[in-house]
């Protein structure tokens, strides 16, 4: 329906998979949390087990769209979508997410980081659809945020963030980064984990050349109303904020 409505495609036929069993529902198993790829935006905002097992979801889940979209939009439909604004998208690649494909032939797993390969291109065939996302459950002391800058809330996202941090007595031992609305499709930016590591939360300075990092790293979309320097300004700035937040134990997983 996104691309009907943004005028990309014109479609003669409409499959309709609503009455397709076993494509909705949240569920645990083996350490993953999943999610069927019907599932509501809605469903997914107020479900317990997101909240316990993928509190980065919950978190974006806030900044998703409005109550409309929310209603009737799916994870599996932003996913097969691959709105370079979107937030789940950025979420999966973030969680190290896998999508599982179906088609007559057989299903395949895919990471999320294959998944997307650009504005509105995944890695779907013609004849596959996504069926659930498995999603690791992360313990060991992650925690999570998740933030974005729109002209207005519910507007496509300027730039986002999704962040992990394991941190041990404030020192950052392993961060995760993947940004929304920032390239033509998300991907965990391995040159700011890097940099992140080791450093203390606190460390304005420290905090602030890893994020320098972003500069000549990565390939912004461009437009006149939101140029790429505006887009990757940002998204410095969110992550910034983001781990600041982190740096604070009573503000994460609610951003």
């Amino acid at each position: 329906m996104p691309m009907l409505s943004l005028r990309l495609a014109k479609p003669t036929v409409f499959v309709d998979i609503k009455r397709i069993p076993g494509l909705d529902g949240i569920t645990t198993r083996d350490g993953l949390l999943s999610i069927g790829a019907l599932t509501r935006h809605a469903d997914g905002a107020v479900s317990p087990l997101v909240r316990d097992h993928a509190p980065l979801l919950r978190a974006a889940y806030r900044h998703l769209a409005h109550a409309a979209v929310r209603n009737r939009g799916t994870f599996g439909g932003s996913l097969a979508l691959a709105d370079p604004a979107a937030e789940l998208p950025a979420c999966c690649v973030c969680l190290d997410a896998e999508i599982i494909v179906n088609a007559v032939s057989g299903s395949r797993v895919v990471a999320a980081p294959e998944f997307f390969r650009g504005i509105y291109e995944t890695a779907l065939g013609k004849a596959e659809l996504i069926s659930r996302i498995d999603i690791p459950v992360l313990t060991n002391g992650w925690r999570w945020a998740f933030d974005e800058a729109s002209r207005r809330r519910g507007d496509f996202a300027i730039a986002g963030v999704a962040v992990g941090v394991r941190s041990s007595g404030g020192i950052i031992a392993e961060c995760r980064v993947a940004f929304c609305g920032l390239e033509a499709a998300p991907r965990r930016m391995s040159v700011v984990e890097e940099a992140l590591r080791g450093v203390c939360l606190e460390d304005e300075a420290g905090i602030g050349a890893a994020v320098g990092r972003l500069d000549g790293h990565v390939e912004p979309l461009e437009s006149e109303e939101y140029p790429g320097w505006y887009r990757i300004a940002v998204a410095r700035a969110l992550l910034t904020r983001g781990l600041a937040r982190l740096g604070d134990c009573g503000a994460a997983d609610e951003a």
